[in-house]
């Protein structure tokens, strides 16, 4: 073989090589990506829906029974074992990091492994099936969908993983689904801060809530290492800044009180508490739930707030219930679960 046909050989043997190398590499990543089967059920009215966290492997999944009202499931121990309170549910909705849902809207906020891994907004109808699909960077984080299910919000982690330190950024979305208008980045939003113009390159958004008219919503906003509590207009595309220390608001079904976490100590140890705002006299005051939780809180009903904690026995979390008048107890709802929503 003459010293050209070797050269070609070796160029026509590397290039096979590279192509099988990269067709398995895809077919390995397809193969570890979860394949989303049609959904078991839909969004039916006053049903609670979480992500299922235990054997659900990250699935939507639903109580059997309405989550509020005559005929509710009622709390469980905190002594209820995994098992007990998997029986419970049915799961069979698509794989999310994290998860929303109201009228016949549901919001789904998938990633999926690679390199680098790929982060999805999947926008859901009633019957739980893909209706949008939204490519994104970074980490999934907060996720909402207004009352009507005409507003959408998802929050990613563009740097860092954790709101307990001051090393993350955030690109927080909204798309409204009537029109199909997306704002990728709500950064460039006009900002009133102590009624004044603001800009500053250290701005960050996240946990959007919307009200009732699809136009007003209230948002956490971040900057020179403080957050603040913003009201916004989206038909003017402004925001201000109402109070300080002020994260992750949801507001309430009846529209006047709002739920956040507030920071009551300095540094990444149980930083937050738990509290209740009411939007008429700006007067706060703390829930039951003396723990540190860091998830925006979602309202079951006008009288209940639902979130997430660190799950007991080595379980990645569970959903707890507290009274929103500052009464009451804390109660475990649903263990092996997070990311809960009731559905009006």
């Amino acid at each position: 073989m003459s010293p050209r046909a070797r050269i070609v050989a070796v160029l026509t043997a590397t290039a096979i090589l590279a192509t099988v190398a990269v067709v398995y590499t895809i077919g390995a990543v397809r193969r570890a990506e979860p394949v989303d089967a049609p959904s078991a059920f839909g969004l039916d009215h006053g049903r609670l829906y979480f992500r299922s966290t235990g054997a659900g492997a990250g699935r939507v999944a639903r109580l059997p029974a309405p989550a509020t009202g005559p005929g509710a499931a009622a709390p469980v121990s905190a002594r209820t074992t995994a098992g007990a309170g998997a029986a419970q549910r049915t799961t069979g909705g698509p794989v999310c990091e994290r998860f929303y849902a109201s009228a016949g809207t549901g919001l789904c906020l998938q990633r999926r492994p690679g390199i680098p891994p790929t982060s999805y907004a999947v926008v859901l109808d009633r019957n739980l099936r893909e209706t949008r699909r939204i490519a994104l960077t970074g980490i999934p984080n907060r996720a909402r969908v207004s009352a009507s299910g005409r507003m959408l919000s998802w929050t990613m982690f563009a740097t860092g993983d954790s709101y307990a330190t001051t090393s993350f950024s955030t690109r927080t979305s909204i798309l409204d689904t009537r029109t199909g208008y997306l704002i990728k980045n709500m950064e460039e939003i006009q900002l009133t801060l102590d009624g004044r113009r603001y800009h500053a390159p250290d701005v960050n958004y996240w946990g959007v809530s919307f009200a009732r008219d699809d136009n007003r919503f209230y948002a956490t906003v971040s900057t020179k290492g403080k957050t603040y509590l913003v009201e916004g207009d989206m038909r003017k595309w402004t925001a201000r800044t109402l109070r300080e220390n002020v994260e992750c608001p949801s507001l309430s079904p009846d529209n006047t009180r709002l739920a956040f976490k507030k920071r009551v100590r300095e540094g990444a140890t149980d930083p937050w508490r738990l509290y209740v705002l009411d939007l008429r006299t700006l007067r706060e005051h703390p829930l039951a739930e003396a723990r540190s939780v860091d998830d925006q809180a979602a309202w079951l009903d006008d009288h209940t707030l639902a979130y997430a904690l660190p799950g007991g026995d080595g379980r990645p979390s569970d959903i707890w219930t507290v009274p929103a008048d500052g009464g009451g107890a804390p109660a475990l709802r649903v263990p092996d679960a997070s990311s809960p929503a009731r559905v009006p």
